[in-house]
């Protein structure tokens, strides 16, 4: 970082898809506690319009057969 001072959500590393919304999904999932799996279903969710499209909405979908599947087999 060249300044010390600047706070990292206001840069991104590549693009600015995220720093364009009202609230960045990082903030989001850090503020109600998800975890890594529904945090990148919020991830890819909340960017698919202006990044990947419907590629992005596939990996969401994926994200969660494969959460259902843990909690599945959590209860089994």
């Amino acid at each position: 970082m060249s300044d010390a001072s600047a706070r990292a959500l206001d840069r991104q590393v590549s693009g600015d898809h995220y720093r364009r919304m009202a609230i960045q999904p990082v903030e989001y999932i850090q503020r109600n506690g998800l975890g890594f799996v529904e945090g990148s279903v919020v991830k890819y969710v909340s960017r698919w319009r202006v990044k990947n499209g419907v590629e992005d909405l596939e990996k969401a979908i994926h994200l969660l057969q494969l959460l259902v599947e843990f909690e599945r087999a959590k209860d089994a």
